[in-house]
């Protein structure tokens, strides 16, 4: 495969040079920052991945307020105690998208959380301690044990969370593809294991985050 280095020149000579490919770049937040993240924002965003997937993003961005009063501000112990009554409501309540199973994903994330907080202390702790060479990794936690949190929705929350991730977009996984480390979008532990150890090269070439790299690469191709 490419180095980093030769990726990031073909995105250059796509974008108009290295300035513009810099001026593309998104950046993770440090662990200290995740850390300190209350674990209610956590529910917030992982609520606002799930009602955006497959739905207009900006009418879900122009709701949130509504959404945000609708769940007593994504406090976890509330949620985490909702109830028959309480859907019930829900999903005849104006101010929110009224979709049942995404609705109820709230509930089952809340009491998610909550586990997380029991096991590490809060949330924030566990997703900045969990190690970025097994990125991967941590997707799998949130599709196994976290609600509606497969596929793109989980890694959308981990980067809009400033979590150090990849996306794996059509143009990531078509530049991956380009490169020869999958022929196909990933989905068995063996295809996603290639995915992470090409990552993990890149990172230990260029020093960049995976955030960084995950966007270099989407511009190569795109």
């Amino acid at each position: 495969m490419h180095s980093f280095d030769e990726i990031w020149t073909i995105a250059a000579g796509r974008k108009g040079g290295d300035a513009a490919v810099k001026a593309t770049l998104q950046y993770p937040k440090t662990r200290d920052e995740i850390a300190a993240t209350p674990d209610d924002r956590f529910l917030s965003l992982m609520t606002k991945c799930i009602f955006q997937s497959g739905f207009n993003w900006k009418v879900v961005e122009a709701m949130w307020p509504g959404f945000e009063a609708a769940f007593d501000g994504f406090d976890i112990a509330r949620c985490a105690m909702l109830h028959d009554e309480d859907f019930e409501r829900l999903v005849s309540d104006s101010r929110i998208v009224r979709h049942g199973p995404k609705i109820r994903s709230v509930q089952e994330n809340a009491v998610f959380l909550s586990d997380l907080a029991k096991e590490h202390g809060s949330a924030g702790r566990f997703f900045a301690d969990w190690p970025t060479d097994n990125y991967i990794g941590l997707a799998d936690v949130l599709k196994k044990r976290g609600s509606r949190l497969g596929g793109n929705t989980g890694q959308y929350f981990l980067r809009f969370a400033g979590v150090d991730s990849f996306i794996l977009s059509q143009s990531v996984t078509n530049r991956l593809i380009a490169e020869g480390i999958v022929d196909k979008a990933p989905s068995s532990a063996k295809e996603k294991a290639a995915v992470q150890a090409a990552f993990n090269t890149w990172r230990a070439e260029s020093g960049r985050s995976l955030t960084e790299i995950s966007r270099v690469l989407g511009i190569s191709i795109d």
